[in-house]
Parts: structure tokens; C-alpha cells; sequence
């Protein structure tokens, strides 16, 4: 049976996964998540008013920076030359939260699942860094991968909830 687990050798050991022989191919994912927070806090993200400035617009640089950044991270990522980075965010008033989704896109020889998953978890974290003194209480939650394609393994697209 082939280790599943492609980052550990026969050994046990971690170690990098050789990708050099696979072929390039056009890879595609996207992450979501959210962070929740009072209806006062969401209101100053809605209004711009905070004192730090524009809340989703530093969020969505850093979120980009996050994507770059992901193979200094997490040290079994390949470094990637990614081709795109997408960030949306969308204010939900009914769970009183802000839902950060990334798309990541590269032609290469591995995936950007990580990429879209680090662009996520660095957007939602940047959203708490500047709304920490009005909310120590937000919440981010349900970060996961909604759908990857391209490479070997075809393409995932998560059931919906």
C-alpha cells in the first residue's frame, strides 16, 4: 500500500515532496472562512469608522501577502509562482460575521490548496488585529477548502453544509 501520507518517507521521516517529475498543470483553489464578532463591531466594519482605516481593504492586502508568504510558513510548502490571488469579503448582519473566501491559481507542478487556505486565516486574523480594541471577543471559525483543481487527483469540491 503507497503512504497516503506524501510528506514522510519509508523512514518516517518528514522530508519535501519531490515534485520535479509531475506535470505542469493549471491549479485552482478556494478557501473560506469567517470571523464573528458583536453587531457594533460589524457596523464599524460596514461604516469604515474604525481607527485604524479601511478594515477589508488592509485585510485583502494582507490576505495576498498570506498566499506569497505560505511557503515560509509552512515548511514543507513549495515555494510557487502564483499566477492570481482573489480575496472577497461579504458582511452576513443575520451571524453578525464577515466571511473572508480566496481563490488561488498557478500553472506549476503542485497545489495552492495551502495558499488559499493561508490567505484566508492571514485575512481573518488581520480583520481581529485591527478590530481588537473594539471586540476581544470575535470568533474565527469554519476555515476550510471549498474546491481544488488541476494536477493528478482532479479536481474536489466540497458537499454543502
Amino acid at each position: 500500500m503507497t503512504n497516503p501520507l506524501t510528506h514522510f518517507d519509508a523512514a518516517g521521516e518528514a522530508h519535501m515532496v519531490d515534485v520535479g517529475d509531475k506535470p505542469v498543470t493549471h491549479r485552482v483553489a478556494v478557501a473560506a472562512g469567517r470571523i464573528r464578532m458583536s453587531p457594533l463591531t460589524l457596523d464599524l466594519v460596514r461604516a469604515g469608522t474604525t481607527k485604524k482605516g479601511d478594515v477589508l481593504g488592509v485585510a485583502r492586502i494582507a490576505a495576498i501577502q498570506g498566499a506569497k508568504k505560505t511557503s515560509e510558513l509552512i515548511p514543507l510548502c513549495h515555494p510557487l509562482a502564483l499566477t492570481r490571488i482573489a480575496v472577497e469579503f461579504s458582511l452576513d448582519a443575520a451571524t453578525s460575521s464577515v466571511e473572508c473566501t480566496a481563490r488561488v491559481q498557478t500553472r506549476g507542478q503542485t497545489g495552492v490548496e495551502m495558499e488559499a487556505l493561508t490567505a484566508v486565516q492571514v485575512g481573518l486574523l488581520t480583520i481581529y488585529d485591527m478590530l481588537k480594541s473594539a471586540d476581544r471577543g470575535m470568533v474565527i471559525d469554519d476555515v476550510r477548502l471549498l474546491e481544488k483543481h488541476g494536477g493528478k487527483s482532479g479536481s474536489f469540491v466540497a458537499a454543502d453544509e
